[in-house]
């Protein structure tokens, strides 16, 4: 297959259109041009001044056009977007922009989605939104009861098992069934979506020194391995329970294939640190690709030029990895 002129394009939603979501496909797209071919579904109106823009009937139309302009599917919006400020009424057309962006994957019209941050607030306030976030949303629209949130760099894959609650309520959130569907997801999604045969995967513990015997803690005792022990059993490649802060130096990283954290800032913190500009947000778990650049909406520089393109182009680059490793996977 030629990936220029078989496969199809990928989607990219155009996010909270007050935000940098505009400026940075922009930027994306003159990076990547006919070289990893995209459509972006939005409002042209709200695209920089000066952007050269093909209005395309389809995304089929997008391999051709993205030489030379950026391809949009066309979906207008109520009103005309103030960078930096957030504008209730374009919130329903946000939300449908996802809409539309998920049901031309699962159409096959598309490879997968890339989606631009939202802002979840003006979406609750403008739409009545009632998702956390674009993560619970998708598994909303494709169905699926749960799904896992992956952040990926070239060095480093991790996945927060509990996500966006408070530290003092993670003991309580962190189940055995949690856990244990979390690292079956994350073990699919390695092989289906990167190509990794046979994955490997470092779990790391709750407490400092992963509990020292029970001495700090005994999540890792009563809850963790005996979670571990009953997949390593199925066949899965699984080391820990690890102290956390030993486990992503470069030697260590070199061990496994993604790491397991407990919780949010176990797992941020150091693909932040190692790659705080190109990381991508990874949903495993659903029948379509979707990658986001991993960070939000940045109104406070919103319209000025300033916003680095980096982390979409790399969610534009994972997608289209992704979407060739499950084409591979079903030849």
């Amino acid at each position: 297959m030629d990936p220029l002129t078989d496969a199809p394009p990928l989607a990219m939603s155009c996010g909270d259109p007050s935000g940098v979501g505009p400026e940075i496909a922009v930027k994306a797209w003159d990076t990547l041009r006919a070289a990893l071919p995209f459509c972006w579904i939005g409002d042209p109106r709200h695209l920089p001044a000066g952007t050269p823009a093909a209005l395309i009937d389809s995304p089929a139309q997008a391999v051709a056009a993205s030489a030379d302009a950026l391809p949009v599917l066309t979906h207008a919006f109520a009103h005309l977007a103030a960078p930096g400020q957030p504008t209730p009424g374009n919130a329903a057309g946000v939300v449908a922009v996802i809409d539309r962006a998920v049901a031309l994957a699962q159409s096959g019209a598309v490879a997968g989605v890339v989606t631009c941050p939202i802002h979840k607030k003006a979406l609750h306030d403008g739409a009545g939104f009632a998702f956390p976030g674009h993560t619970e949303y998708l598994a909303h629209l494709a169905g699926v009861e749960r799904v896992v949130m992956m952040l990926a760099c070239d060095a480093l894959r991790v996945v927060p098992v509990t996500i966006h609650i408070a530290l003092d309520r993670v003991a309580d959130a962190l189940t055995p069934d949690l856990l244990a569907q979390t690292i079956r997801i994350t073990h699919a999604g390695l092989i289906r979506d990167f190509g990794l045969a046979a994955p490997r995967l470092a779990v790391a513990g709750l407490n400092p020194h992963a509990g020292e015997g029970g001495a700090m803690g005994r999540a890792e005792i009563d809850l963790i391995s005996p979670v571990l022990d009953a997949l390593r059993a199925e066949g899965m490649t699984i080391s820990g329970p690890h102290s956390a802060d030993t486990m992503f130096h470069a030697p260590a990283r070199a061990r496994y294939d993604a790491a397991i954290c407990m919780y949010h800032d176990q797992a941020l913190i150091p693909i932040k640190t190692i790659d705080f500009a190109g990381g991508v947000n990874v949903t495993l778990g659903l029948p379509f690709v979707r990658t986001s650049p991993d960070h939000g909406t940045a109104y406070d520089i919103a319209g000025q030029g300033m916003a680095d393109p980096s982390s979409l182009i790399a969610a534009l680059r994972m997608a289209r990895g992704m979407a060739d490793a499950r084409q591979e996977a079903s030849a």
